[in-house]
This record gives structure tokens, sequence and C-alpha cells, in this order.
């Protein structure tokens, strides 16, 4: 008799089951049944958690859906293998969840605060970031606090706290820091993810050649191989955070890191034509800021959040843009073509 071949079987697996996984992971990771909560309280899931809600609130939002044609260091690049907004969102992602599951962190909130951390961001990468900043009167403009805007106000999805936090505090120069250490793990991947992309970038553009970056970066981080210099950043995330208890980065590693971004700032990202090329994209924002204010019929109506006043609705509807759609809006609204 023939010996029966059992049928694939298939079982669910219910939110509580994936919050008892949780359990398993490090004491300091956060959990999501412990979540703090959103702004307007839902019913759960069935079976997703808190969190996998956000990543998927997130990935399906227009605002990440834009990244793909937001700047990265190139603006408006025409090679097809120049990082974008949305490629080095990806980036980060990926080295946060290496991060993360080496920690026995929370891998779906990292996921989430990293795929969302990038969403508040301007065309023109942070040149459109210091252009709008010429508006707020004694302040700074800060895609960081705009991420949270999106999706609080103008896209609204309803984010848990942990997650908004995360976005929030991205930034490393913004005060206080990452709440949780998912937060801190996106703030350490962000770093990592866009100095090597650039990089590679900065090469296949031959803006510099491997020649030109200092020696005592490479005596830290090894020769400029592949992804090499990922893997030895990476690497010393999690053995100085294994050793501290904390979400830190060795200091060797961490210094030669500091300087690497040295040079980058020198040679790549100030460099005359880099410069030269900001100076005309702040312009554009400039332009295009001034012209809506003149003409508000033109702010399409999802970017006029009532409470909000006339410029805020301005900077809302031009930092949402893309490079490509801010460039053709400044062509009709200040380049016309034939007859009117």
């Amino acid at each position: 008799m023939a010996a029966t071949i059992g049928r694939p079987s298939l079982s669910a697996v219910t939110r509580e089951q994936r919050e008892a996984r949780e359990e398993w992971l490090s004491p300091l990771a956060t959990r999501s049944a412990g979540s703090r909560g959103r702004e307007r309280e839902e019913a759960p899931d069935p079976y997703r958690t808190e969190f996998e809600r956000d990543r998927d609130r997130i990935l399906h939002s227009k605002a990440f859906r834009r990244l793909k044609h937001k700047t990265q260091v190139f603006i408006n690049p025409e090679g097809d293998h120049f990082v974008t907004r949305m490629s080095h969102t990806l980036h980060v992602t990926q080295v946060a969840r290496s991060l993360a599951t080496a920690l026995g962190l929370n891998e779906t909130l990292t996921e989430a605060i990293c795929l969302a951390h990038d969403c508040g961001h301007t065309p023109f990468g942070h040149t459109g970031e210091a252009a709008l900043s010429d508006y707020i009167d004694g302040g700074e403009w800060l895609h960081s606090e705009q991420g949270v805007r999106i999706f609080r106000v103008l896209e609204p999805r309803n984010l848990t706290w942990e997650v908004l936090d995360g976005v929030r505090a991205h930034t490393w120069r913004v005060k206080p820091p990452p709440r949780t250490p998912e937060g801190w793990v996106c703030r350490y991947a962000d770093r990592i993810a866009y100095l090597n992309h650039d990089l590679q970038d900065a090469l296949r553009a031959g803006v510099i050649e491997a020649s030109d970056i200092p020696s005592d970066v490479i005596e830290i981080l090894g020769p400029l191989e592949g992804r090499s210099w990922i893997n030895a950043m990476i690497e010393a995330v999690i053995d100085e955070s294994l050793e501290r208890g904390k979400v830190v980065m060795r200091a060797d590693v961490l210094q030669a890191m500091k300087r690497f971004r040295e040079f980058m700032f020198e040679r790549v990202y100030l460099r005359p034509e880099a410069v030269a090329q900001n100076e005309r994209a702040r312009r554009v924002i400039h332009q295009l800021v001034d012209h809506l204010i003149a003409h508000p019929e033109l702010i399409p109506e999802s970017y006029c959040i009532q409470d909000a006043d006339r410029l805020t609705q301005v900077l809302d509807f031009v930092a949402g843009m893309t490079d490509r759609y801010a460039l053709n809006l400044y062509d009709r609204s200040f380049r016309p073509r034939g007859l009117v």
C-alpha cells in the first residue's frame, strides 16, 4: 500500500502569539504590548502587533512613495544607480534590522522607524531643508519634525508614540535623543548608510578617487572593498553595545566615522560645484514659496489644514514635493512656454 503523503498544514499566528515571541527579546527591547499607545485609541488587530500595523501604514503612505523622486546627494540625478531618498531609506532599514536582530531588540519597531525617518524630507535634500529654514523666525525647519507632522496631521496614520519618537529624534542634533533603543539603532544606521552610499555615489560620479580617502580612516575601517566598511561599522555598534548595555559604537570606529564624515563634507557635500548647484536649488525653493504665498489657490486642498496659517500651508506643500515636481512647477510658474 502506497504511503500517504500528508498535505502541508497552515495555522494562524495571532497577535497574542506574536507578542509572546517578543518576550524572548533583550530586556532592553521595546515590546509592542507595552507601547505607550496612539493618540486615538483603536481596537487591536487580530493578527498584527501595534508596531506591525505602523510599519504597514507607513509603507502604504503617499509620503513614503514620494521618496523615490527625492534627492539624497546628487540633485535630480540622471544616472540609474545614484542613491535616492527611497533607496537610502531601504539601506538604513537593512542596516538597522541587522543591528536590532543581533542585539535582541524589536526588529519591527526598528523597521517602522527607519521606513518613516525621512518621509518629512524636502526636495533637493538638505538644501531644501535649509531653504525652508529661511522662513522660520529665529528657528530651524527640520525634516524630522515634518515627518512627525505628516503622520499626525497631513496624512494622519495614528502611529504609536514609539514610532513617532524615533522619527522625531533620528537626527543627531535633535534633543532630547530617542527614548527607545530602537530609535538609537535608527540613528546609527542612518549615518552608517548615508556615508557609505554617498561615498560610492561620489566615486561613481568621479568627484573623488579612492586614493583621496584619508589614510587614518582606512587604517581603522580597512581597505575600501565592497561592503567591508558597512560591516566594520555594524560590528563596532554590536560589540560595544553588548559590552556596555546600551546602543553605542566603539570609540575608534566612531572617531574614524567622524573623520570620514568631515572628509565627505569637504570634498563632496561642500565642493564648489555642489555649492553652486545647491544655491540654484535654494533659489527655486524660495521662489516657489514666495509665489505660493501670493497665490494660495494653487495649494492642494490636502495641504490646507484649517488651523494652519498660510505660510505653514505653503511650507507643508513645498516640503512634500519631489525634485521633479518642484522643478516642473517652477518651470510652469516662471518659465512658461508658448502662448497663454
